[in-house]
């Protein structure tokens, strides 16, 4: 095969490790598809794999590539793929241990890829798998939301809270929440009330919540739990094993990680082609000038507001 580009790195460790590199993509396996990249989206788990945090799942074999979340073009597909077919138009999530979004071509199951609806442009399509698979499998699945019934997101803003508050609101759901304060108007723009700053005080708005969604992880149990109604549940996406143990005690709380189910992914992206699902890019970057904007975005934050979004064209 060709020899194409990527971002890599040859061990763990800050940005300074990455690499825009050659390399050889591999086949694509049983249940595989080879997918020709147009465009892929940065999120926090990708410099969170690249610092070693995940080594239990994601070993010590490098040269390791980097990124997860992308839309593209199918090149090829393994024995026993029946939904995708070489020229499809697809938007998909690489798994965690073999990553390899940020590059001209990735391989990826089968099972973590589904069409691009038309109306999406390769840009917005990269930009949600990740979260808007997490945030669709916190609102419709883990929390069991109801219409009619009440959710705070700790983060509304980010890309997990803001899928999480158009799918809320989306299956009926009132939404609050917290985000900084320069911010309010979007949060309000997009139908959330109340809406609070990070460091709220939690008795001013207790027990209205039937779902308290943590998405950065920061919340205080006691505020969560300050919030919620009788019975609710609080979800959080940040685990660590302190949280993984009280997930496994009696109690509203709950640590939940995304998975590839192609259901969900089918959902989310034909929700983002009725644009009842929107999430914002906030800057492009040709994919061989990426490094600098991924140092920037893990370093300082930038650009807020939306998704960094790497191109290869």
């Amino acid at each position: 095969m060709t020899t194409m580009k990527r971002i890599q790195y040859h061990r763990y460790g800050g940005p300074e490790v990455l690499r825009w590199e050659d390399f050889e993509p591999a086949q694509p396996g049983p249940g595989e598809v080879l997918v020709r990249v147009k465009a892929a989206a940065a999120n926090p788990m990708d410099w969170k794999i690249r610092a070693g945090e995940m080594k239990i799942m994601t070993g010590r074999k490098f040269p390791r590539g980097l990124g997860h979340d992308f839309a593209g073009v199918v090149a090829a597909v393994g024995t026993g793929v029946t939904r995708l077919a070489a020229g499809d138009e697809v938007l998909g999530g690489a798994g965690i241990s073999a990553a390899g979004a940020f590059a001209e071509m990735v391989v990826a199951e089968e099972k973590a890829v589904v069409k691009k609806p038309a109306e999406l442009s390769w840009e917005e399509a990269a930009a949600l798998p990740t979260v808007g698979l997490t945030a669709f499998q916190a609102m419709v699945g883990k929390s069991r939301l109801r219409a009619g019934q009440a959710v705070f997101i700790h983060g509304c803003l980010g890309g997990v809270g803001r899928s999480a508050a158009q799918i809320a609101l989306a299956q009926g759901a009132s939404v609050g929440g917290s985000c900084r304060g320069t911010a309010w108007h979007e949060a309000r723009d997009l139908g959330i009330s109340p809406i609070t700053a990070f460091d709220f005080e939690a008795s001013t708005l207790a027990g209205r919540f039937d779902v308290v969604f943590d998405t950065p992880g920061t919340l205080p149990i006691k505020a969560a739990r300050t919030l919620l109604k009788p019975g609710g549940r609080i979800i959080d996406i940040t685990p660590t094993p302190a949280k993984f143990l009280r997930s496994a005690l009696p109690g509203p709380f709950r640590v939940m990680i995304g998975k590839a189910v192609t259901a969900d992914l089918e959902a989310v992206a034909q929700a983002a082609g009725k644009r009842t699902l929107r999430l914002p890019v906030a800057r492009t970057v040709p994919l061989g000038k990426a490094i600098a904007a991924l140092t920037e975005l893990e370093r300082d934050g930038t650009p807020k507001g939306g998704k960094l979004v790497f191109t290869t064209e």
